[in-house]
Parts: C-alpha cells; structure tokens; sequence
C-alpha cells in the first residue's frame, strides 16, 4: 500500500507494509499483460520512467499507446491519461508562480539533471517547495527535491503549454552549460523548426555516446539530430547511421521505425541498403529466420551488383540465420553469393565468420591454423575479436575462444557495457570450459535484454545456455523449466539449434535423474529418423550422450548405426573435439574385447582437457570399464580424477556416480569441502554473495550496489576459486556455513 495511506477503520492496530518497487522480470510481465504492450524504445523509456511502479508501468502503457509512436525521440517525460493529467495538474493550478516555475523546471528535467532543476531559478529557495510538497505532489530530502510519483512529473509537464515547457527547456540549457550532451537534448527540446546549431551538438553528443558504448543514447541523439537537419539528403544519412546504432540495443521496433525514416527520405541506395542491413541484423534475433534470411540476402544480392562492401556483412548476418535456422538449403544460397567476397581486401574475421558459422565442418574447417594469426590482427577491435572468438568455438578450438570472448569482453567494457543481440556463444564456450557460473551470467543477461526487446529467439538460446548447466548442476526441475520455456519461444523448424540444444538440456536432466528411457529419446531426437543432423553442428555434440543412454536401455545397434553414419557425414572436416566423441561412444557401444582402444583414443589428445566435464565422463566411463574387468588398480586412478573434475565444477548427479564407482573399487571418497575463505573476500565481494546467495540476478544484485551485471558476474567468477566452489547453487551453504561457524565461536 502507498505509505501515507490510511485506511478507513484501521486507524491503529495493524503493521504498515511497504511495497517496494518491482524488479525488472516483474515489470516487464506487468507491460505484456497490457491491452497494447509497449515495445522498441517507448517500452524502455515506460521501464526507465517507472521506476517498477505498477500504476506507473499501466498508466505510461495506456497513453503512449494512443499518443506516441514507437519511435519517437521527443525529449521530456511521457504522456499521461487524460484522466491522470487532470487530477494531478488540479493540485497544481493554485500554487503560487513562485512554485509553478520550478516545479515544472523540475518536470522538464530528467534524473540526472534533477538536482541542478531543483535549485536552478534565481528566485527558488526552500519556501518555494512548500506549497508543492504540502500539496503532495513533491518531498525533500535535505537539499534533494524529488516528485513523490513518477506519474506526478509527466502529468505536471503535460499540462503545461508547449511554450512553457520550451522555456523551462531553454532555462535548463542555460544552467546545464558545461555540460554539453545535456544542454543539447534540452535545446533540441525547445526547438520544433529545423536548426542546423542543435542538430550538430546532437551529432557531437552521439559521437561522444559511440566512444563510451552508450548505443542507445547515441541512436536516440542521431534521430533527433535529423529531425532538425534542414536538408534531406542528411536526415536520410543521420537516420541510416542511428539505425546502425540501434542494433544494439535489441530493440528491432525502433530500428525498423529508422528504416522506414530513411526509404521515406532519400533514393540513394547505399543509405537504404544501410538501414535495411540493420533491420536484418536485428531480425535474426526473432523467431522468423526465413524472412531475415530472404531480407539478408536480398541486400546481399544488391551489394553484390553495385560491387559495395556491404555485402559481406549482409551475408555475415545471413550466416548467422543459417546456423540459427539450420536450414541446409540456405548453405547453397550462402555457397553462390561467395564469389562476391573472395577477392575483398578487407573483413577477414568477417569472410572466417561466414565460413565458419554457416559450414564449420567444411570450409570452416580450413581456418582453424589461421585463427591466432586473425586474433592477434584484430587487437583492440572488439567487434571483431568477438566474431573471432565465436569462429573459435564452432571450430571446437574452446580454450581460444574463451581467451578471445574475454579480450573481447574487455574492450566494451573500456567503452561502456558489451552490446547485447551477439548470441550465446561466450556462454557456450565458457560451459565447454568448466567456467559454468560465467556461462549463467551470460545466459541471464542475454535473457533479461532479449524479454524486454522481444527477441525470442534470442531469449531461448540463453533459456537453453542456462538449461544446459542446470541439468549438469544437478537441478533437473529447474533445468526443465529452462528448456520447455527455449522451446516454447520458437518454431522448432525455424530454430533448430535452439530445439536442439534444448532437447539435449533435457537429455541431461533425464540421465542426472537416471531416466534413460527419455535421455535416449531426446539425444535421438537430434538426429532424423534416417539418421541425418537435424541441425549440422549441434546434433554432433550429443553423439557420444546418446551412445551412453542406448547403452543403458539396450538401443546398442541403431545408436552405433548413427555413429558410423556421423562419422562418415563429417568426413575430414571432423574437429578433435568430435572424434574423441565419436570414440567415447563407440568405446562405449563396443563389445568389451574391443571398447579399450576407443577409450584411449578418445584420451589421446591433451587438447580435450580445455573441455573438462567432457574429459572427465570419459574417464569415468573407463574406469567402469576397467573396473568391471577387474582391472582395479588401473580403474582407480581414472575414477579419482573424475571424481576430482565433477566435485570442482559441482556435477552433483555425476559426483554421486562416481563416488560410487569408487566405493566398488574399494575406495571411500571425501566430501569435498567448501573453504571458510567468504570472510576474506572484500565487503562488496561479501555482499555480493549473500544476496546471490539469496536467489538475486545479477542484474538484480547491480540495481540494488549500483553495478552493472556483467560487473557482478565478473566479482562472482572471480569469488568461486576462492570459495572453493563452481556453481551459483552452492552459494547458500558458503554463507549458511560461515554464519554458523561465526556463532559457533561466538
């Protein structure tokens, strides 16, 4: 309830209780369940504006539904209802002038600008505030003046007339003259006629935006910027250049908003290939991969002909639809626009990303001894070491890729937080990694972005990143969940990456639950009846999962069937990776005279230790082997090292299996044991952990410290090591532990 309620009858004799704001999951529910949901820009600006207050999150849905388009980029808080407006500018119409001048200074500021509106007004002092903090409509907090309800400040500004907002704009410029961004959008607020001056420090502030990573500021200052250029032919370019912008911020509305801005003012057709590029990009996030495929191309096919760079990155982003969709006609698409790009003098981490993301085991396959060489070119191109690093993985080169996404992952941060919308590659090759925590991060931030944008396919790739580790954690309930919601998200024709990604979580879940009736049933369901990839590079990591499950429910010969027809599919583009793979589950679909060979080539490559969950379920599959040959002193030391390798990374049903592989080979294997090292970390290590440790995001935990999340996924990767722990699952019994001994010594 609102905290200066009172309720009729309770008058005393009950507790007050405080509802705080909502979280960001929270609001955005709230937003979809509303007659016409918010989407693009005008959902970020509800959210930002908000605050999570629920009448605020419907009351700023219901009016910019009827009063704003998507795309605009008019400064200033957004509309109210008409019903809105009316009470709250009632309160206000009998303050004195002396009130109404800086209160509406105050409305016309934003969050940043508040404190210097507050006491802007020669003539504005304490008593100024009075008549509006007794009517309701503000508080103070010592010489912090805010409005009592994010409602209150768009009603207040609304109500005034267009002239006396103009001028609380200009007195704004004025008092925020050293600070040239913010002087900007209020002079462009104050401006409705095309001015040529505004228009440039807009241009300036976007530039300054870019430099620092701001994309969203730096797209919403291009657009305005163009709508007070004077000529055409510039507004068409600053709106291609904000289309670019706005890629990535996820928020594909807006972007096809500045599309169509640019079709509407210019004829040239490198600016419009421009900004429908952006829209394809975009596009790939979202389910309906034919139509951003068709689009892709479409541009491709034009770039081609004019002989325009661009053709590559249309047919970089046509690449990723390909490895999203799955789609083998789409290869041959791909394979005639080649030519187009073999003789470019530049882009070669964008040519490596087209051949590797759309044939990893064909021509992709070629790169993989020229990848340090194109990492270490790319330096300090964040941009480009990111598609590096994603090559990197698809190539199974996983301990590169990871050092790559790190690098990458640096160099946006030395420019402002890493753009969202370039997939769940890092999260991927992090897990392969054992850095499973990190992948979680990556997976909820990709996540919480792609549900407020509306990307869903974006949203279950991370759905099944986060799913994957959660089965391997153990967390078979929760790791269903994931993946159901991935699958739900998506056509399973249009993404069958995603489907089978997701089908591969719930193969996990099933066997850590020690069904393999279903585990079998979902590995397979990777694979066609006839025995082809339903998706030609994630179908191949389950083969050798599915050989461990056809084991276990007597599907021996149609598994191994599927195996030598894999194998023989891949031919010489076969990564390390997926040999050892394919020697795992043939060692464990071979007769017991023949298994031995299978499982020392699948641990003949020291490579396959950057992959240590992988390594370890071959080392534990042969020492059962060894075992149940009655080969006890060989069998113990494979099974203590796997033991080893699941407890570090906290495979809890994996833990369990070993342990008692252990225990028939008359070893008794230790608990691992958490270290007490949580009262050495630093107080906001210490905070962080706790409120992890409580169930909290990251994204949740950096609204509540001021971090941004990957901030705090970066202290929480950093913490583990010391903790003694790899999963976010195992922070609780860190902190109960620590507690209880801190009152055992008291």
């Amino acid at each position: 309830m609102r905290a200066a309620a009172t309720l009729p009858g309770f008058d005393k004799g009950y507790q007050l209780l405080e509802i705080g704001p909502l979280s960001s999951e929270a609001a955005n529910r709230l937003l979809d369940q509303q007659p016409t949901p918010p989407t693009g820009r005008t959902r970020v600006r509800i959210l930002q504006q908000a605050a999570g207050n629920p009448l605020a999150l419907v009351e700023l849905a219901r009016a910019t539904a009827t009063r704003q388009s998507d795309g605009s980029s008019v400064e200033g808080p957004l509309p109210v209802t008409d019903r809105l407006e009316r009470i709250f500018a009632e309160h206000a119409k009998f303050l004195p002038e002396a009130t109404r001048r800086p209160l509406l200074l105050l409305a016309a500021a934003d969050a940043t600008d508040a404190p210097t509106a507050s006491r802007g007004l020669p003539e504005t002092d304490d008593r100024a505030w009075a008549p509006a903090e007794r009517a309701g409509l503000v508080r103070q907090d010592g010489p912090q003046i805010s409005f009592r309800h994010p409602l209150i400040r768009s009603a207040i500004y609304h109500a005034a007339s267009f002239e006396e907002r103009r001028q609380a704009h200009l007195a704004l410029a004025e008092l925020l003259s050293e600070e040239p961004d913010r002087r900007a959008w209020h002079l462009a607020a104050a401006t409705m006629r095309p001015d040529e001056d505004v228009s440039a420090a807009l241009q300036e502030t976007a530039d300054r935006a870019r430099r620092r990573g701001g994309y969203a500021a730096a797209a919403a200052a291009l657009q305005r910027a163009a709508e007070l250029s004077p000529r055409r032919e510039k507004q068409a370019r600053l709106l291609s250049e904000a289309a670019t912008m706005a890629v990535f911020t996820g928020q594909l509305g807006w972007v096809e908003h500045l599309a169509a801005e640019v079709r509407g003012r210019s004829d040239d057709p490198a600016l419009i290939g421009r900004a429908s590029l952006a829209t394809g990009q975009l596009m790939t996030l979202r389910p309906n991969h034919a139509a951003a495929f068709a689009l892709l191309t479409h541009i491709a096919d034009e770039a081609a002909a004019a002989h325009s760079p661009r053709v590559l990155d249309a047919l970089a982003a046509a690449a990723v639809v390909r490895y999203y969709s799955g789609e083998e006609s789409q290869q041959q698409r791909i394979e005639d626009l080649l030519p187009a790009i073999q003789d470019s003098s530049v882009g070669g981490a964008l040519r490596a990303w087209v051949l590797a993301v759309s044939d990893p085991n064909g021509a992709g396959a070629s790169l993989a001894p020229a990848l340090p060489g194109l990492i270490a070119e790319a330096k300090d191109d964040a941009g480009s070491l990111t598609a590096l690093a994603i090559v990197a993985w698809l190539l199974d080169r996983t301990a590169l890729a990871a050092r790559t996404f790190d690098a990458a992952f640096g160099r946006w941060q030395a420019r402002g937080s890493l753009p969202e919308g370039l997939g769940c590659a890092a999260g991927w090759a992090y897990l392969e990694q054992g850095r499973w925590a990190e992948a979680r991060s990556v997976a909820a931030e990709i996540a919480g972005v792609a549900s407020t944008a509306g990307l869903d396919h974006a949203e279950a790739c991370a759905r099944a990143l986060d799913a994957t580790v959660l089965a391997l954690l153990g967390e078979s309930a929760d790791a269903r969940r994931m993946a159901e919601q991935a699958l739900a998200l998506v056509d399973p024709l249009e993404s069958r990456s995603v489907a089978v990604f997701a089908h591969r979580a719930l193969g996990l879940a099933a066997v850590a639950e020690g069904d393999y009736d279903t585990a079998y049933a979902r590995f397979r369901s990777a694979f066609t009846d006839g025995g082809d990839p339903v998706h030609y590079h994630v179908s191949y990591m389950v083969l050798a999962e599915l050989a461990a499950a056809a084991v276990r429910r007597g599907r021996q010969q149609e598994a191994a069937e599927l195996l030598e027809r894999s194998a023989l599919r891949l031919g010489g583009g076969m990564s390390a990776r997926i040999t050892a793979l394919l020697d795992r589950g043939r060692a464990l679909l071979a007769e017991p005279e023949h298994a031995e060979p299978y499982f020392q080539a699948a641990l003949a490559d020291e490579m396959g230790e950057q992959r240590p969950f992988e390594r370890a379920q071959t080392r534990l599959d042969y020492g059962e082997w060894l075992r149940r040959q009655r080969r006890i002193a060989e069998a113990r030391p494979l099974l203590t090292t796997a033991l080893d390798t699941f407890q570090r990374l906290g495979a809890q049903p994996w833990i369990e299996r070993a342990k008692a592989e252990l225990r028939a080979a008359g070893i008794e294997a230790a608990d691992s044991v958490v270290p007490s090292a949580f009262t050495e970390l630093s107080p906001q290590q210490q905070q962080i952990v706790q409120l992890a440790a409580r169930g909290l995001t990251n994204r949740e935990i950096g609204e509540r410290l001021f971090l941004s999340p990957r901030t705090v996924g970066s202290h929480l990767y950093r913490v583990f090591p010391k903790l003694g722990i790899t999963a976010r699952s195992q922070l609780r019994n860190v902190v109960e532990g620590t507690l209880s001994g801190l009152g055992a010594q008291i």
